[in-house]
């Protein structure tokens, strides 16, 4: 990434040199889109990002405790591609637009991370990165979304660590990112670290 004083320590975080900066650590979307991991459904999700309080946020949904699966699980929003969808980047717009209220056309799409498998579902994810502005009025779905959750990368950053986890009665120990109530993990942990790693400090505050 080539020096930027709008990043420097201390200085206020510009929007453009931000987008800029976060474009040179990411994977273009089409990259993205052509690379093959295991999963039987292609799905997309879409990490969206804003700068509060001089520190860069990310958006993520907890869903509702009576969803047949992940019931109660924090993750991105997103879902499976339709038949519809121009491509994978478009499965992301969308599934935000219906599971939040967020127009395709608020969000300035930089890049993306890399794509990875779920095990329950068996879904290959792929997430596509985008800057939105702050204080946007969240419009959760009903049906599938509690909570839309609005945290600092810096926090996340600091609430990294390994937990042992039960699934199915199947005891595994995972990483997980814990923010006061918080439980981040399984995919969207995997997608997290990714992004967490191609940050740029001065991003996280």
């Amino acid at each position: 990434m080539s020096a930027s004083p709008s990043l420097a320590e201390g200085e206020p975080l510009g929007r453009e040199a931000v987008a800029a900066a976060l474009a040179d650590v990411l994977l273009t979307p089409r990259d993205a889109a052509a690379l093959e991991v295991h999963g039987r459904t292609d799905a997309a999700v879409l990490v969206p990002l804003f700068i509060a309080g001089d520190e860069l946020h990310v958006v993520l949904t907890r869903r509702r405790d009576d969803m047949r699966r992940h019931a109660g699980e924090v993750s991105f929003p997103g879902g499976r591609a339709d038949p519809e969808d121009a491509d994978l980047p478009s499965t992301a717009l969308r599934e935000a637009h219906e599971e939040i209220g967020l127009p395709p056309a608020a969000v300035q799409l930089i890049g993306a991370l890399q794509p990875t498998p779920t095990i329950a579902t068996n879904y290959a994810v792929y997430p596509f990165v985008g800057l939105i502005e702050p204080g946007f009025a969240w419009e959760p779905s009903a049906g599938e979304v509690a909570e839309v959750l609005e945290l600092p990368l810096g926090a996340l950053r600091a609430g990294h660590g390994r937990r042992r986890m039960l699934r199915r009665g199947v005891p595994f120990r995972t990483d997980v990112y814990v923010v006061g109530e918080t439980l981040v993990w399984g995919a969207t942990a995997r997608m997290l670290g990714d992004l967490l790693e191609r940050v740029p400090a001065a991003l996280t505050r």
